[in-house]
């Protein structure tokens, strides 16, 4: 099955893992990111379940989901790492990949 290739993902390039939540910790990412290589600019940490969600600067509906895991999203883009103590109902967005996050509560 497919999506077993994200949640799954053994990519090596993190030696360290910055997250208290596991590795294998299903998240939501867009699938502009995912299938188009669109930059994470906005990344979610939902105080009602604790979901991550990571998404890029473009327009999305239910469609636009995807389902991977956190060190996936970590692999694609370690600059995450420095969210990785973002509170539950917090958010952090930024123009561009190479910009610091700013950080709201949502």
């Amino acid at each position: 099955m497919a999506i077993n290739k994200y949640i799954n993902s053994s990519n090596k390039r993190n030696d360290i893992y910055p997250f208290s939540d596991a590795p294998n910790t299903a998240v939501f990412i867009c699938s502009h990111i995912l299938d188009s290589g669109e930059d994470i600019l906005f990344v979610s940490h939902d105080t009602d379940d604790g979901a991550w969600q990571f998404l890029c600067d473009k327009e999305h509906n239910e469609s636009d989901a995807r389902i991977v895991s956190l060190k996936y999203v970590l692999n694609l883009d370690p600059t995450i790492s420095n969210l990785n103590d973002l509170p539950l109902g917090y958010c952090a967005q930024r123009k561009s990949k190479s910009d610091k996050w700013v950080i709201a509560k949502n």
